[in-house]
């Protein structure tokens, strides 16, 4: 068959891709595991039920809120101007839901939800590549859907409120639409307006924008220059859109996180800390990788295969450059590579089978069926799925059932609801005058509705700019953090004078002078401690 017949042939499956049963449920399935996934992060405080995202989501939500309410898009409501996010689209997003007649208790539901909704219409996008890169294989898209569905990083960032499900849409999207241009010979600019769209929801998409457009240019011949012309200015248009916005906002270059986590810290060791974390990632998956091996010959005769390939392997990268996320403990996908999991899951779902075409005709040949090969060969490709959906979720150690299964509460409930209750005991004991300095930037600003010191640097510029700093007893090649490396105590305390300092971050024998000379200790009624100013007038209570 000629390469060209070849790639048309799955195009046809395509057309006639229709939503079975097993789908349907499978679906509906995940509807129901997000439901009930939302709720058991919700928590109830003096009989009210309270949802919180996770704390990165809740700064964008206190821009959100502060957009909404006219004070437009700062942290703090008459405070400085600075881009303390890194996901301008869905902040505006998440302001629209504030102009709902929601509680403040009840507003995070609501991107709770869309996130929910993204990663549903995500699945249908998934099945769709599936059957484009297996030729319709039922196994291959059922398996490739069940993995992504119930992936538990992807559902924690997302369902506790970060921009990766609305990205993580976007992604397989794309990946589609360059398959059918592949396929057709067709070009469309669709698609990069699409990722364009995206760098305004977190400018670097153009990571993803970047390798997209490279890998069309290069495996389509026919439309090359216009990928690389009509690529390369759309993207020019969008960075350069926000750019302009942010120097006229801000009055600066780039985000505020960008000075906070890719200045004042050595490249070769942010580099070296990224390696690390993606070696942890990678070794996490286990056999899984084993059996993507064999899959990697097929890359050559199957460009979409190619394709999922090259963008996993182009976002583990950036990962890598960037010195991976701030929560790696876990060993699960971080933010940047849980955009590109589905089609890592895509490749799994396409290596188990083609292992499973194999064993089925060793112990298969000619017609001779015997019961128990028969067995063998129809359920083993089960067992592998199975084996690969759990190698896949051993992240928490030993209470990763207990997480997938939601018999203990997602990841970052509980310390989410301790926040909450700090955050509305800081607002009972204070004035609305009142400032607080904080750790959590997020959580505590929004509920407790108080002008807040982020002591951390991601809403300041003074602190963003400080050379980071590598703690003491902990490996050079381990001490990047991002977005925790930077303090500065003399500022934030010393000059910014707090009334209240909520919580503190390394360096204690810095801090301790102004809590002996300026501070008292109190303990809230959560049982927090924290440290009131001596003159204050903004705490009136106890």
């Amino acid at each position: 068959m000629s390469r060209s017949r070849e790639v048309h042939r799955p195009m046809q499956t395509l057309h006639r891709s229709r939503f079975p049963v097993p789908f349907l449920v499978l679906l509906l399935a995940y509807a129901l595991y997000a439901i009930a996934f939302i709720v058991r992060t919700s928590f109830v405080l003096d009989g009210e039920r309270y949802f919180s995202l996770f704390d990165d989501a809740m700064i964008s939500m206190r821009y959100a809120r502060n957009l909404a309410h006219g004070y437009g898009l700062v942290w703090n409501p008459h405070g400085e101007r600075v881009e303390g996010y890194t996901n301008p689209l869905w902040v505006l997003y998440m302001s629209l839901v504030h102009l709902l007649p929601l509680a403040q208790s009840k507003v995070s539901l609501g991107i709770q939800v869309s996130n929910a909704v993204f990663l549903a219409l995500n699945l249908v996008f998934v099945k769709k590549i599936a059957e484009f890169v297996a030729r319709g294989a039922g196994t291959v898209s059922l398996g490739a859907v069940a993995l992504t569905a119930f992936y538990l990083p992807l559902n924690t960032w997302s369902l506790q409120g970060m921009e990766v499900g609305i990205l993580t849409l976007l992604v397989s999207v794309a990946l589609w639409g360059a398959l059918r241009c592949l396929a057709t010979g067709a070009f469309s600019p669709w698609i990069y307006l699409l990722l364009g769209v995206g760098t305004l929801v977190r400018p670097d998409m153009a990571v993803v924008y970047g390798a997209l457009g490279v890998f069309l240019a290069a495996m389509d011949r026919k439309n090359r220059q216009r990928h690389l012309l009509a690529g390369a200015l759309i993207l020019a248009c969008f960075m350069l859109l926000q750019t302009a916005l942010r120097l006229w906002y801000y009055g600066d270059i780039l985000p505020n996180t960008y000075y906070l986590k890719m200045t004042g810290y050595p490249i070769a060791l942010r580099i070296a800390r990224g390696a690390y974390a993606a070696l942890h990632f990678l070794g996490n998956m286990g056999l899984i990788l084993l059996f993507l091996i064999p899959g990697t010959l097929h890359l050559r005769r199957n460009r979409a295969l190619a394709l999922l390939f090259w963008m996993v392997l182009v976002q583990i990268a950036y990962s890598i450059y960037v010195g991976g996320d701030a929560w790696e403990w876990t060993k699960g996908s971080n933010r940047y590579i849980a955009l590109v999991m589905p089609s890592f899951f895509l490749l799994v779902a396409y290596a188990l089978w083609q292992f499973h075409q194999l064993v089925r005709a060793a112990l298969l040949p000619g017609r001779e069926q015997h019961l128990l090969t028969r067995l063998h060969a129809r359920y083993g490709v089960i067992v592998l799925f199975l084996f690969s959906f759990i190698s896949s979720n051993q992240l928490y150690h030993l209470d990763a059932f207990a997480r997938i299964t939601l018999i203990e509460p997602p990841l970052y409930t509980r310390e989410n609801e301790t926040m909450v209750r700090m955050a509305l005991a800081l607002r009972e004991m204070t004035t609305e005058e009142a400032t607080i300095a904080v750790v959590w930037a997020g959580i505590i600003p929004y509920f407790s509705d108080r002008f807040a010191i982020d002591m951390l640097g991601k809403n300041d510029k003074v602190v963003a700019r400080e050379p980071a700093r590598r703690p003491e007893g902990v490996h050079p090649l381990l001490a990047f953090y991002p977005g925790h490396n930077k303090w500065k105590y003399s500022y934030s305390i010393g000059e910014l004078r707090p009334d209240i300092i909520a919580q503190s971050w390394g360096a204690r024998e810095e801090l301790q002078p102004y809590l002996d000379t300026a501070y008292r200790q109190e303990m809230l009624r959560t049982g927090a401690t924290v440290y009131v100013r001596k003159d204050s007038r903004n705490v009136v209570g106890e």
